[in-house]
């Protein structure tokens, strides 16, 4: 994956509170479900963990502050960023750059695609911990998205953890994969599809796994278009997406399924009424449908019954 060496950068999508740490204090109670279960699958029962913790009553719990969806203690500056990723050279050179460029390429993807149907919204870089409007998280939790405060949430050493304890081959393009899907739960939460979910539903086809599938789907068919997304500018941030980018990008999908972790990452026993992703297969058969058609259309997950 290649970023256009001259495009400018935009960090203002962005919140960066990882100078002054995370929030203290573990999992709280909290508004809404953070939906994605970290994105792109936590290990064993750390997903039903967060599900059943970040989910909750309509109130928010103690310590909790749902102004701009962070708690007290979190402050955002983003200045070091500003001056580290100007261009897309920058985003060539530096992980946390190229995510930079991904948010604004997926924004304005969704921006052209759902018009005045899509709102732009922050993603939050974060170290250790966090406290959200759907509860607190930390960095095991891996990238999620809070509906609460509309905030997409990532501890950018999630990526080294992919590659390191789920043994995925990585690459900018993975990266970029998983900033997708947890905007594609963004898209999910404007138009009313999350509602359609019955919070902590499990199973081969609950509507927990096609929320997920749908996200994977949503993700490819950003991916179809990165190429020829325009910035401001006109042009576009993505220069190039090869053959070895998407095979990565399933790669990926592969080793995030619900039985590939439960075998290899749990107890060695796959137990599909505990799915919450969708496996290894559906995962990557959703995120080639949005990527070979590139129309949105072709990822309702929710009006098939034949998931993969």
């Amino acid at each position: 994956m290649r970023y256009s060496e001259g495009a400018d950068l935009d960090t203002s999508s962005v919140r960066d509170i990882r100078g002054g740490g995370g929030f203290g204090g573990g999992f709280g109670g909290g508004r809404g479900l953070a939906v994605g279960g970290g994105g792109l699958g936590l290990v064993g029962v750390l997903v039903v963990v967060l599900l059943q913790v970040l989910g909750g009553g309509s109130g928010g719990g103690p310590g909790i502050s749902t102004f701009d969806g962070m708690g007290s203690g979190q402050t955002a500056d983003n200045g070091e960023l500003e001056q580290n990723c100007r261009t897309g050279a920058d985003a060539n050179d530096s992980v946390e750059c190229a995510v930079v460029a991904d948010i604004e390429s997926i924004q304005d993807f969704w921006s052209a695609t759902l018009g005045d149907r899509y709102s732009p919204t922050d993603t939050v870089f974060f170290t250790g911990s966090v406290q959200t409007s759907c509860g607190g998280a930390s960095s095991g939790s891996g990238p999620f998205y809070c509906p609460a405060d509309q905030l997409v949430y990532i501890d950018l050493s999630f990526f080294d953890q992919l590659r390191q304890q789920f043994g995925a081959q990585g690459g900018l393009f993975v990266d970029a994969y998983v900033i997708a899907h947890e905007y594609g739960h963004h898209v999910q939460n404007l138009l009313g599809t999350n509602r359609q979910v019955t919070p902590g539903e499990t199973g081969p086809t609950s509507g927990t796994v096609r929320l997920e599938l749908q996200a994977d789907c949503y993700a490819g068919t950003w991916a179809n278009h990165a190429e020829t997304v325009p910035d401001e500018s006109g042009q576009p941030l993505i220069a190039e997406i090869s053959d070895d980018d998407i095979d990565r990008a399933l790669d990926a999908a592969s080793r995030i399924g619900d039985d590939f972790i439960q075998q290899n990452l749990g107890n060695g026993r796959v137990d599909q009424d505990a799915f919450t992703h969708g496996s290894s297969e559906q995962r990557q058969r959703w995120f080639r449908t949005g990527y070979e058609s590139g129309d949105v259309r072709a990822c309702d997950t929710f009006g098939t019954d034949d998931l993969g």
